[in-house]
């Protein structure tokens, strides 16, 4: 039997169990799918296994190129060891073709290519329905430096 660990944060995508050394967290991927600021939810069979595969990833990836994260190992196929560390309230779209919100805002029909790719920023608050902001607010409300 596993040992019951103490579930710090869940989120809409993931939960944070305390880690087996200070300032760690266990990080488990879940199945669970939103969109549109979770007015729409589903499970995903295997998205958790997905997601924690493409973090692995993308965070050994900037590894190698010299920037830190929080990323320390892969546990299993739902769960790896982080570090915890102070969370940017900040979410970054790369948009290569339109859908979701840019579909609705600017008309566009899903899918249509993109003439170049878009990156959007959103401030990360569900209550306020995580609203776009521009470089000029995360630098002015200190959410990120110029340099991060």
């Amino acid at each position: 039997m596993a040992p019951r660990r103490k579930k710090v944060y869940e989120g809409k995508a993931k939960i944070l169990y305390e880690g087996t050394e200070p300032g760690t967290l266990v990080q488990y991927f879940k199945d669970d799918a939103t969109a549109f600021n979770a007015q729409k939810k589903a499970v995903i069979e295997g998205k958790g296994v997905l997601n924690n595969r493409l973090s692995e990833f993308f965070m050994n990836g900037l590894t190698n190129i010299g920037v830190p994260n929080h990323f320390i190992r892969r546990i299993n196929m739902r769960e790896q060891l982080i570090r915890q560390v102070e969370i940017v309230p900040l979410e970054v779209i790369v948009r290569n073709f339109a859908a979701g919100s840019l579909s609705k805002r600017l008309g566009l029909e899903e899918g249509t290519l993109l003439p170049r790719p878009i990156v959007e920023y959103s401030f990360k608050n569900d209550e306020l329905g995580d609203p776009m902001v521009s470089e000029e607010y995360i630098i002015a409300f200190g959410w990120a430096t110029q340099q991060d």
